[in-house]
């Protein structure tokens, strides 16, 4: 019976390798859960399964690439039979927080250009409120400290408080996403409406998108100890 997290999210991935079948056109998401699913689905390429794989990164692209996996865009394939990515945390209704990974614009257009999107989680990252994983949100530079005082009156005005920090890369510089943009963490602790929340954010002109995948997933695998469990939305 598998404990160590590793393995509860092999589990989840290879649960959700039964939302694939021949001939598909593949969302593959970005993440460590992710690269469990990319692993999985990788031997069943080698074992004779023909799928066409649309990455949300270009570190995804890079492991799947790597382990034989074919590969498309969204301009060479824009439209896909199901995307298959992980989350930061799992609320009620299959409400999701992502973007821990830095891809969360590329994951949400991918997302958003499949038919079926499929989440795939340990259960730690299952929660009954969002909010405690600190929410990503990805900004243009520009405009950085406008963006920031824009994003803190308006969570203010949701009963939403707590600290921005950008994001920081490995330099020590800022976080720079696959799209040129930077990524502020908000803790604002609990979500009571991330649906309010999205379209609020969704008004600030510096905000290009938000970790807050609302109504979107139709479906979750999320791997305990003692198996897996299947939510839907």
């Amino acid at each position: 019976m598998a404990h160590d997290s590793e393995d509860l999210k092999r589990l989840a991935a290879i649960a959700a390798l039964d939302e694939v079948k021949p001939g598909m056109k593949l969302g593959i998401g970005t993440g460590s859960t992710a690269n469990a699913f990319i692993h999985a689905l990788a031997e069943r390429v080698a074992a004779g399964l023909e799928i066409i794989g649309v990455p949300t990164s270009e570190r995804t692209a890079a492991l799947a690439g790597s382990l034989g996996i074919r590969l498309s865009t969204l301009e060479e394939t824009p439209e896909l039979d199901v995307a298959i990515d992980g989350a930061d945390e799992i609320g009620p209704g299959l409400a999701l927080i992502k973007g821990g990974g830095g891809a969360l614009l590329r994951e949400k257009i991918v997302a958003s250009a499949a038919k079926r999107f499929v989440v795939i989680a340990d259960a730690s990252k299952v929660v009954e409120t969002l909010g405690r994983f600190p929410l990503p949100i990805e900004v243009v530079p520009f405009g950085l400290g406008a963006t920031t005082r824009a994003i803190e009156t308006a969570a203010r005005a949701l009963s939403l408080d707590g600290p921005l920090a950008l994001r920081k890369g490995a330099d020590g510089g800022p976080y720079v996403t696959d799209g040129g943009h930077f990524i502020l963490d908000a803790s604002f602790g609990r979500i009571s409406d991330p649906e309010r929340l999205s379209e609020v954010l969704h008004t600030i002109p510096g905000v290009v998108e938000h970790g807050l995948f609302v109504r979107m997933a139709a479906i979750a695998y999320v791997a305990r100890p003692e198996g897996t469990e299947i939510i839907r939305a």
